[in-house]
């Protein structure tokens, strides 16, 4: 099938620290509202990441006050995620994992300006059962010298994205009627509905207890090339489908060959 996919990966970034500077202390708040010490700062986020899968928290670099040899940015994961990679490459750093996944750590390894430049990513696994639309409480962020005295702390909101919904039908290569049934599968109980390639609505249907949906549209569709796409909606969150290729109506009819000159007698 001809397909393109309209997916991306989650990324987060700390609000606190992008390239305007850390957020003063007092002008928000940290983790359960409570105000940070003076001269602390104050990191902040969100990202969504669909049950089952990983999610990228990415702390862009900083321009506060300047931190040295062994300062350390650490994560502790919200209650039921893990912390499962610091895929950092970048020299200067390095990067460990507890045992457990609750918490990951970049430690500067050197002596020259660390946390200035680049990103630090920290991979998040988020369980297969946790429910769309939920937040998981309990991710924290903290930066901190290396005496261990915190010199920015604050917290990320993950919320628990929604599995992509499965375009499964119709098929795509294929001459097709003008009002083609559409099915295919999402999560139990989301809503899906199925658009054409401007947008226009073609047809909705609630997955059963099995995950399955179908459709059909209640107008013609116009002939010619169309994409269709579904999008599922639950619990405030919702994902989208790879788009599927179709040609509506019948193909165009061959042009009749020319018969072959008859020899003469």
């Amino acid at each position: 099938m001809n397909r393109s996919s309209k997916t991306a990966a989650a990324v987060l970034t700390a609000a606190g620290i992008l390239a305007a500077g850390w957020l003063p202390a007092g002008s928000a708040t940290a983790v359960g509202g409570a105000v940070p010490p003076p001269g602390e700062r104050v990191l902040w986020g969100s990202v969504t990441i669909p049950p089952g899968r990983d999610g990228i928290v990415e702390v862009s670099a900083l321009s506060g006050p300047a931190l040295g040899f062994g300062s350390r940015l650490t994560l502790t994961a919200p209650a039921g995620a893990e912390v499962t990679g610091v895929p950092l490459t970048a020299a200067g750093y390095r990067g460990e994992v507890a045992a457990d996944g609750r918490t990951a750590a970049y430690t500067a390894t050197s002596a020259e300006s660390p946390w200035r430049t680049g990103t630090f990513p920290f991979v998040l696994a988020v369980p297969a059962d946790a429910e769309p639309g939920t937040r998981l409480d309990g991710c924290v962020l903290r930066l901190a010298d290396a005496e261990g005295v915190a010199r920015a702390s604050g917290g990320c909101q993950v919320t628990v994205g929604l599995p992509s919904p499965a375009l499964s039908r119709p098929e795509a290569g294929v001459p097709l009627g003008h009002r083609p049934a559409a099915s295919g599968t999402a999560y139990p109980g989301a809503q899906v509905t199925v658009s054409d390639q401007d947008g226009n609505e073609v047809c909705t249907d609630t997955a059963g207890s099995d995950g399955s949906w179908s459709c059909a549209p209640g107008r013609d569709l116009p002939a010619g090339a169309n994409r269709l796409q579904a999008t599922a909606t639950s619990n405030g969150v919702s994902a989208s489908s790879e788009q599927i290729q179709i040609t509506v109506g019948s193909p165009a009819p061959k042009a009749a060959s020319a018969a072959p000159a008859m020899p003469p007698r």
